[in-house]
Order: C-alpha cells, then structure tokens, then sequence
C-alpha cells in the first residue's frame, strides 16, 4: 500500500524518500562547517577553498526534493497557501533558533563590531527584528550590528535562507508552470548569466562566494546562484530516471569533498580560472552528484543510520554553527588574525564536533518537535 498525506481534504501518495540525497545535505554542511572554521585564516592555510559552493549544492537538491514532492500536486488541490505553510514549517523554527543563538554570542562576544565600537542595545533589538523576519540588513547601517556588511550579521548563513524564500515564492507563482521543455530554456539562460557574472567578477571577490550582502553586486550574484542551481534541480526531478547505483553515496561523497578542497586557483595574479571553476562545479558537477545519489541506496542497517543522522542534522549544523564561529573570530583577531592556525587547531577541532553535538540537540528536541506540532496544527500532514 503507498502512504497516503492529506492537506486539508485531499490526499496525495507519499513518494519515496531520497535517503542519500539527505545524507549528502549533510555531507555538504559538514564542508561548511570546516570551511568557515579556517575562513579566517590566509587562503594557504585554508580547508576547503571552495566550500561556499554548498549552497548552491543546497539550492539545487532544494529544487529537485521541491519539483518531486510538488509539481504534480496543483492539479490534485495544492493551494499556494498550503505550500507556503509547509515551507515556513520546514525552515523558519531554525531561522528563529539561529537568531538567538547569534544574539547571545553577539552579547558574549561583547556587544561590539569588529572595529571595537559598542552597539546601542536598540540597534541590537532592531537587528534581531530584521534578522527574525528575514529582512536583510543594509550595509553600513545603524542595525548592521558586526560592521562588515552581512544581510544577517546575527547570523550570517540566513543569507542563503532568504534567496530559499524568494525561490520557494518564484516557484509557486511562475516556475511550476513551466513545461519542461520552458523550465529547460530558463535554466539555461541563467546559467549562461551564472557563468557571464563568474566571468565578470562583479563582486570582485575572485570567486563566486556572493550574495551575503547587499554591498559589491552581491544581491544580483545571489539572485543568479540561486536562478541557476534551484530551476536545475527541478529539472532534474522531472526528467530523472532511477537507476541503481552502487556504493553512491560514497561516489557522491568523494566528489563533493574532492571539488571544495581544491585550492584556490591563481594564475598570474588572475582568479579568472577560479571563478570558471566554480561556474563548472555548479552548473555541471553538482547536478550529476544529485542525479547520483537519486540513484543510489543506503546500502545496509548502518549505512541506514549514518545516512539519517547526516540528513537530520544537515539543516540545524548549517544554521547552529556560525555564531559560534563569530566568537571564534573575535578570540583569533578577527580581521587581522594574529593567532595562527597551529595555535588554535584544538579549537578547530572543538568547533566541529561541538557544532554537531549542538546541531543534533536542537534536532531532536527543538526542530523536530516543533515541525511536527505545527505541521499538525497547520498544514494536516
């Protein structure tokens, strides 16, 4: 018998669930963690150069979980305000949960910006507000509490949470009713702007790291990571045929560590190569390592249970671990970083694992109660 979820008065079959492509969410989060741990430092002492591409690993496997769960529910009586309910369920408890966490490390930090100078407590309370709302701050800001231009300095990794909503909204509005063969046209001219903005290097960043600030052309990079990755994920949910493919998960997982620990790439003091890389890790990478683990089975009782902790914690790790990387910032030196790398690795070290053990508390007693309770007072699934 195939399980059947009802919204409202409608039914619709629960399809099967991509264990591995949760898993690899985690595997991906797990790059970010070690990415942001050693961001600070010089490049050359860096852990994964190119871990900044996870979210657009992220956006994709959002689109293509998105597409399969809902692209032919419309038709069947899925409201937008349903799917908006589901989505808010899914994302915004962990939203709030990052907020505070980042407003009493802010607090432990000393209530300061980089630069030393004390932040009024209401611009502190405004900042929460915004922060709360998914509002992005504007760079130089009374509100913009750190002074180095986020859209969320209470915590940073909400940026990529904002373009989530704004594709979530783009979807139920326009892109669900693309044919497939429409759908295929946009994604490709927005990888063609994916790949003219990683030529360009509007932000001048040397690399497509954008879109975590309002500042430097990085709402339109955000926009563009975003207009790419999601849309490709949806077309690959709808033109994807399984296949069974062995030890995928581990296929998949050495791909993505393999691509994001590559160096940052500097030829004649030109980052042009680097930013070709990106544009080729994402727009044909990326969709082949979702395409994967689609395929793929957890193959065995604790491959099983690997894979469903990886999945569980992926998206409380991605939103627990920066704060704690701001008060990690500030005891290193952050802008000038006067302590090193070897002085400091037992942190390093304490940071990862901490960030996963505090991860997997807000999972099973925040998130994933809270989702339950809300999505039965809400949504009926």
């Amino acid at each position: 018998m195939i399980a059947k979820a009802e919204i409202g008065k409608v039914q619709f079959e629960k399809k099967p669930h991509f264990l591995l492509l949760d898993a690899l969410r985690g595997v991906a989060a797990l790059l970010v963690l070690w990415y942001h741990i050693y961001e600070c430092f010089p490049l050359e002492h860096q852990w994964f150069n190119h871990g900044y591409l996870a979210v657009d690993f992220f956006f994709i496997l959002s689109g293509f979980v998105i597409g399969y769960a809902y692209d032919d529910r419309w038709k069947k009586g899925l409201t937008a305000g349903r799917f908006i309910k589901r989505r808010l369920v899914r994302l915004h408890p962990m939203v709030i949960a990052g907020v505070l966490i980042g407003t009493v490390t802010f607090l432990i930090q000393g209530g300061v910006q980089w630069d030393g100078s004390k932040v009024p407590l209401s611009m502190l309370m405004i900042a929460v507000l915004l922060n709360l709302f998914l509002i992005p701050n504007i760079p130089g800001a009374l509100f913009e509490v750190r002074g180095n231009g986020e859209m969320f300095p209470l915590n940073g990794p909400s940026w990529s949470l904002f373009f989530e909503y704004i594709a979530n909204i783009f979807y139920f509005l326009v892109l669900r009713r693309f044919t497939t063969v429409v759908l295929a046209i946009f994604t490709a001219l927005a990888g063609a702007g994916y790949i003219w903005y990683a030529i360009a290097d509007v932000a001048e960043y040397g690399s497509m790291g954008v879109g975590w600030t309002l500042a430097d052309g990085n709402l339109i990079g955000g926009l563009l990571r975003v207009g790419f990755a999601f849309p490709m994920g949806m077309l690959l949910s709808r033109v994807f045929k399984p296949h069974k493919i062995k030890r995928a998960f581990l296929w998949c997982t050495f791909i993505l560590v393999g691509f994001m620990a590559v160096p940052f790439i500097s030829v004649n003091d030109s980052t042009l190569w680097n930013r070709l890389f990106d544009a080729f890790c994402v727009i044909c990478i990326f969709p082949l390592v979702v395409l994967l683990g689609a395929s793929g089975t957890a193959g065995g009782k604790r491959s099983e249970t690997m894979c469903t902790f990886l999945g569980n914690i992926s998206y409380p790790l991605y939103i627990v671990h920066y704060p704690f990387m701001y008060l990690f910032y500030a005891y290193i030196g952050f802008p000038d970083t006067f302590r090193t790398p070897a002085e400091t690795w037992p942190l390093h070290i304490l940071l990862f694992f901490g960030s996963i053990f505090i991860a997997w508390i807000f999972w099973k007693f925040y998130d994933r109660p809270l989702r339950n309770r809300l999505s039965s007072k809400f949504t009926k699934l």
